[in-house]
């Protein structure tokens, strides 16, 4: 480990995030009793032009009225690139209640956006005396936002998640597709008669990983947009998880319980941890550094794997 230790990322769970426009106001309370663990409240690309201020507006009475019970309550701004972005911190923070956690920042480039949100929100916070403070999730959705990556997780001590946009990645980057996420026709590598299909989106999860394990933030997988595909959905995730990703966007109410399925421990998978841990315990007080589990090495190494497990298990829990 270097001398540098690793920080905790924030300690919820963080398994699905599913969002509604905020330009549809009956969504919000099946929301608020779904069983995600973060709502986003969504005034981008879900929100025409036209309906951007009444969307606001709904979002601003939505967070003051609505039960949210647990819920990890967030707002997606609209892009710096656009005229709304100032308006939608504006108002939401000066006119709705300290129930809102978190604001998701769109298509963020460099830590310079995420700056230019920043100083917004602290002299909005501090000229209201608002006792919560806002934490930041941002969303990589461009070549530019991909490259600089790290220097983005690094640029704020509000931020606490990171998403793959990868509809908007995908245009940004010149990618042959119009498909969101799961496994496109043409990226496939040939052996003989048979294809075998690569994951195009892989490269960007894992350098995404790397940034905010480095950094102490949340990493997760973003959309898939075929929602009729259960199974394409179910993939995608568990190659998600298994890279290290703590959760998955939901587009589609039916999308929440595969992805608490899919970043929920399993009981096997629990008590098989459990059991490593009892089992260094035990070499430990023989003096050994390792020993043997299931016909196979476990040593330091694997209590900090085994500890990543139960500990997300008993946070789901509590």
């Amino acid at each position: 480990m270097s001398f540098r230790l690793q920080p905790a990322p924030p300690a919820r769970p963080n398994r699905c995030q599913l969002f509604g426009p905020g330009s549809n106001t009956k969504l919000f309370e099946k929301m608020a009793a779904s069983a995600a663990d973060v709502i986003n409240l969504d005034l981008e690309d879900s929100v025409s032009p036209s309906d951007k201020d009444a969307a606001r507006a709904n979002v601003i009475k939505a967070i003051n009225e609505v039960d949210w019970n647990t819920k990890y309550l967030a707002v997606r701004i609209n892009g710096l690139d656009t005229p709304y972005w100032y308006k939608d911190v504006v108002d939401v923070l000066e006119q709705a209640g300290d129930r809102l956690d978190q604001i998701m920042i769109p298509k963020v480039g460099c830590a310079a956006d995420v700056y230019a949100v920043d100083a917004l929100v602290t002299a909005i916070e501090a000229a209201k005396g608002r006792a919560k403070r806002i934490s930041f999730e941002v969303i990589i959705e461009s070549a530019a936002g991909i490259a600089h990556v790290e220097e983005i997780a690094a640029s704020s001590p509000r931020m606490a998640a990171m998403s793959l946009g990868a509809a908007d990645f995908a245009a940004s980057m010149g990618m042959q597709t119009t498909g969101i996420g799961g496994t496109q026709e043409n990226y496939y590598m040939l052996h003989g008669d048979t294809r075998h299909y690569a994951d195009p989106w892989h490269w960007a999860q894992t350098a995404i990983v790397a940034a905010c394990r480095t950094h102490g933030i949340l990493p997760v997988d973003g959309p898939f947009g075929d929602f009729s595909d259960d199974e394409g959905y179910r993939a995608q995730a568990r190659r998600s998880a298994t890279l290290g990703m703590v959760g998955k966007w939901a587009i589609h109410p039916k999308q929440i319980a595969l992805a608490n399925e899919v970043f929920t421990p399993s009981d096997e998978a629990v008590a098989e941890a459990r059991e490593i841990l009892a089992a260094m315990e035990d070499a430990k007080a023989r003096g050994e550094g390792a020993t043997v589990y299931k016909g196979r090495l476990v040593d330091i190494a694997s209590i900090k794997q085994a500890e990543v497990i139960v500990r997300q298990s008993e946070m789901i829990a509590g």
